[in-house]
């Protein structure tokens, strides 16, 4: 069987892709080749594999024309890659950043299942809706104890890239869980960008292309 995989900018090594948005911010082995890629695309809501109304879903920009000329995977693309292709996770059509697809039923859990422990990183750029900095001790309940629909967030690591931007580093990911969040320490979200899926960075990945994983690559 062979194997590959692929990343893309806005993002396993059995049947995966990796894709990442960028919008308005700077299982039983198959029998198909295994594969993965990562690209960037504009304004994409990846939910079950479905754009958001009136958008396009990012599989349909993974071509061999659209492909990052910088991927060093020795693997030529064919069609038959893209077979039973999904999305595993998602990004919300104001984020941007890598997204992972992939044809392994197994990888998509080990990524979004609900005992997942892989890390997701986001860079995140906020405002203060309040008067001065936000305080260390609202800082600390975005680390660990805020709730989303009365359950326990688990703990986050959130530290400061500057003074309005947040580094997040993430165990899980419930809908707009970041943009959620910071509301409730309020913080506005005025871009968010997923940089990082496990060990597989977004890297040099330009918007709207994609690449394979490289061997050494493994969520």
């Amino acid at each position: 069987m062979v194997t590959s995989s692929c990343t893309t900018q806005s993002s396993a090594t059995v049947q995966a892709w990796t894709t990442a948005l960028q919008p308005t911010l700077t299982s039983a082995p198959m029998d198909v080749p295994q594969t993965a890629c990562a690209m960037c695309t504009v304004c994409l809501l990846y939910t079950s594999g479905q754009a958001e109304d009136g958008h396009e879903p990012a599989l349909n920009l993974v071509t061999r024309a659209s492909r990052w000329s910088g991927d060093t995977a020795r693997i030529d693309f064919q069609p038959g890659h893209l077979r039973h292709l999904a999305p595993a996770g998602r990004l919300d059509i104001d984020s941007t950043g890598l997204l992972v697809f992939t044809q392994d039923g197994r990888i998509a859990k080990r990524l979004i299942g609900d005992e997942t422990r892989v890390e997701k990183e986001y860079l995140v750029r906020v405002a203060y809706t309040q008067p001065g900095r936000l305080p260390d001790a609202e800082l600390q309940r975005l680390r660990h104890g805020l709730e989303l629909d009365g359950v326990q967030l688990r703990p986050a690591a959130v530290s400061w890239q500057n003074e309005d931007q947040l580094r997040f580093v993430l165990r899980e990911g419930r809908k707009r869980q970041i943009r959620r969040m910071c509301e409730q320490v309020g913080l506005q979200v005025l871009g968010l960008k997923r940089v990082r899926i496990g060990s597989v960075p977004l890297g040099q990945l330009p918007p709207g292309q994609w690449r394979y994983l490289r061997d050494d690559e493994r969520f």
